[in-house]
């Protein structure tokens, strides 16, 4: 699969034909800066998950927490973790804890100990690129941000090219999508939906950026790009966990720079794997950080690409 390039003034609409895949540098990204090794660290945490899957039972809890603490010395990985706001210790105490509070259940997308901690150590990268940045403490921050711009307002104007649905806010709209799902399983992804359907211009042309280079791949029948979370408040974050999502704090989606996509959806349709190396194309080329939390992953606008990205918007929406 042949990535299309990607100037600041791309119109909505399919660019390329499908070719072979290539490695690709992200047009209009600055240098990375340096820092911390990321292929490094993502190699160091892929060892460290076997072993975490080696001592799975319940009596390998010291065993856990000791090569916990060894492994996360490491410099590969104590190098991402430092430069969070926690620090390394703050990260590893952080960690432990999640361990010691796992309890698997349906609505969790960490379906087993290995998959938590792949998702907290991965989703670090998220945390350190914006570790300077504001967090949405409340609903009533993210409803009235001048950062974020109304979804619905873009949807209805046809500026989008990725599909949503928000999350119902009364009884009889839980019920309506109950019908709904009854009726026709496999029409949507199975999501909750969006609790706030606000993005930042940056997210949006992302998006936006993905989407049309995911129908430029794929079979004309084949659905657009499925968002199904974006920012959220730190409020709403604690709402999460409380119900048992595995809803990482701090988090990317709480500074607005997160998303999740959806995947699992698409193997009906033979798009999966060209979704997925869509994703992983770009976080080779250093635009997004990604974390595979299985029917959806998450993405992370890394801050090399944030300039890129809003003058791609301004262009699209002609501001």
């Amino acid at each position: 699969m042949r990535v299309p390039s990607r100037s600041p003034g791309q119109r909505p609409g399919p660019s390329v034909t499908p070719a072979a895949r290539t490695r690709r540098r992200v047009p209009g990204a600055s240098p990375r800066p340096a820092g911390p090794d990321l292929d490094a660290y993502r190699a160091a945490v892929a060892d460290l998950l076997v072993e975490v899957g080696a001592l799975a039972g319940e009596s390998c809890d010291a065993a856990r927490q000791a090569l916990i603490d060894d492994r996360l010395r490491e410099p590969a990985i104590a190098a991402v973790l430092e430069a969070t706001p926690q620090g390394l210790v703050g990260a590893r105490e952080t960690l432990l804890l999640e361990m010691a509070r796992y309890q698997p259940n349906a609505r969790s997308s960490a379906a087993d100990l290995t998959a938590l901690v792949r998702i907290y150590l991965l989703s670090r990268v998220d945390v350190m690129w914006w570790r300077d940045a504001p967090t949405f403490l409340t609903d009533a921050q993210v409803d009235a941000s001048p950062d974020l711009v109304d979804l619905e307002w873009l949807r209805r104007r046809d500026l989008l090219r990725f599909r949503y649905t928000e999350q119902p806010r009364t009884l009889l709209g839980r019920g309506m999508r109950a019908v709904s799902r009854r009726l026709r399983p496999a029409a949507t992804p199975r999501t909750a939906g969006l609790r706030f359907r606000r993005a930042r211009r940056e997210v949006v042309a992302l998006l936006n950026d993905i989407a049309r280079e995911f129908a430029a791949n794929t079979p004309p029948a084949t659905p657009p790009l499925w968002v199904t979370s974006l920012v959220r408040s730190a409020e709403h974050q604690h709402r999460l966990r409380r119900l048992g999502y595995a809803a990482m704090v701090p988090s990317g989606h709480c500074l607005g720079w997160a998303v999740d996509v959806e995947l699992e959806w698409f193997d009906r349709f033979g798009a999966r794997e060209t979704l997925a190396e869509l994703l992983l194309s770009r976080q080779r080329a250093g635009e997004v950080n990604v974390v595979d939390e299985g029917q959806a992953w998450h993405l992370c606008l890394a801050p090399t690409a944030g300039l890129r990205l809003r003058q791609a918007y301004e262009a699209e929406m002609g501001v």
